[in-house]
């Protein structure tokens, strides 16, 4: 687990108890809040495993993601110019 990876569960985990806090409470502006908080760190996590998913793929074939790079962004280039005509 790195940084932010640690970042990302403390935020969810946070934003849980402000979400239970919020419903005992009975303040919906504060379980709001709190299931807002969960939910960006839950999206954290992912982007912080993405990134080690992308780091170890470049690091096994550096050459198939270059050529899958290299392909998306031609066909990208190709919808925008056809969208551009």
């Amino acid at each position: 687990m790195n940084s932010t990876d640690l970042e990302g569960v403390a935020k969810e985990a946070a934003g849980d108890l402000k979400e239970k806090a919020g419903a005992v409470l009975g303040d919906p502006a504060m379980e709001l809040s709190g299931k807002a908080k969960a939910l960006c760190g839950q999206s954290q996590q992912m982007v912080a495993d993405a990134a080690a998913v992308a780091r170890d793929a470049i690091a096994e074939s550096p050459l198939r993601v270059l050529a899958i790079t290299l392909g998306v962004g031609v066909a990208i280039g190709a919808l925008w110019a056809r969208g551009r005509s």
